[in-house]
């Protein structure tokens, strides 16, 4: 009978309950934190709506600190890329330790229509971004553009920069370069004619965009090496990246390290010394001409010095000398001259 009654009592459930609790919890764990870690740089607006010339405040969380972000407004959901923005109107802001910011943007109309929104991006550093809707009050609206319906899919293998300065280069001629890839198309279509976007930036300016199309057909699972031009403007000098995008898809980009043209340093160098020297010479010929001139009396004759010789038949000196050596007079000997005084000294008194 209490062998019946044992194994007809049903079992306490509570310990395959609490083993089941902690397999969830433990399981439940992983998959939080990884939800948590999933989640990037976050951005929201004090406003949904605001007109041109009002100001919005932008707050954001998660992002890295002390990165340097850009705020933009731009149109079309910025499909085309800054293109779209109005960058004249952006604002910078730095992020504090704690990853957050706020910074008050102006509110500006983009050059393309509406739908808009508050693009936020990284200046420097790791890439991050998040955009945020912002309705711009009286801009237009126009649907959004179609994306490209083909299956066409480029891909860049490879890429350089071809070319190399000149002499014109070094005296401030536009730097140009020649932005060689190797292009494969991963797609289902043939890409014919592609048209690329080529850009160029320097600093953390945003890039500036040229259209420029191929002329070819890249088959499906083949490859094309294609051949742009880039170039920059007159006196351009230090780092600049080259970017090469197709449609929305950023296929490569190139740096290029431009020198400076010390050769316009020089020409401005030496126009400066020869204006210089012209302006002095100039001041010195005016002061030439304009200072007083002052009469001064002619010296007097200088007189012939005196002569010590003998006077000519006529009365007048000759010039000196008076004699050759040939004709001057000999010295007496010593014993002419001393006799004299011989006779003299005998001579008696009064006697002539």
């Amino acid at each position: 009978m209490n062998r019946c009654r044992c194994a007809g009592t049903p079992a306490r459930p509570s310990a395959v309950v609490t083993v089941l609790a902690l397999v969830l919890l433990t399981l439940g764990a992983p998959l939080t934190g990884g939800a948590e870690a999933a989640e990037g740089p976050t951005a929201k607006v004090s406003q949904t709506e605001a007109g041109t010339g009002g100001t919005v405040t932008v707050t954001g969380a998660r992002w890295r600190p002390r990165a340097l972000l850009t705020l933009l407004i731009c149109g079309q959901n910025m499909i085309g890329g800054t293109n779209s923005c109005a960058n004249g109107d952006g604002r910078a802001v730095t992020v504090g330790t704690d990853g957050t910011f706020t910074k008050k943007l102006p509110v500006a109309e983009p050059p393309k229509p509406c739908p808009c929104v508050i693009h936020i991006a990284t200046a420097t550093g790791e890439a991050a971004a998040a955009d945020v809707a912002f309705k711009v009050a009286g801009h237009p609206v126009a649907p959004l553009p179609k994306e490209r319906s083909g299956g066409e899919r480029l891909s860049v293998l490879s890429a350089r920069l071809d070319g190399s300065s000149g002499l014109l280069t070094w005296f401030g001629a536009p730097p140009s370069r020649r932005l060689v890839v190797t292009v494969g198309n991963l797609g289902s279509t043939p890409a014919r004619d592609p048209v690329f976007e080529v850009g160029t930036s320097h600093g953390v300016f945003a890039p500036s965009w040229e259209e420029q199309r191929w002329r070819g057909t890249i088959q499906p699972g083949k490859k094309a090496q294609v051949k742009l031009n880039v170039e920059l403007s007159a006196g351009a000098h230090g780092d600049y990246l080259v970017s090469l995008r197709y449609g929305s898809k950023l296929l490569v980009e190139q740096p290029w390290a431009v020198g400076r043209p010390w050769g316009v340093t020089l020409f401005w160098v030496l126009l400066c010394v020869v204006v210089a020297a012209t302006v002095f010479r100039i001041g010195m010929a005016v002061v030439d001409k304009v200072r007083p001139r002052t009469s001064r009396a002619a010296p007097p004759p200088a007189s012939p010095p005196p002569s010590t010789g003998p006077a000519g038949p006529n009365g007048a000196h000759p010039a000196l000398p008076w004699f050759t050596p040939d004709t001057a007079p000999e010295a007496p000997p010593h014993h002419q001259i001393s006799a004299p005084s011989e006779e003299i000294r005998s001579t008696p008194k009064g006697t002539t």
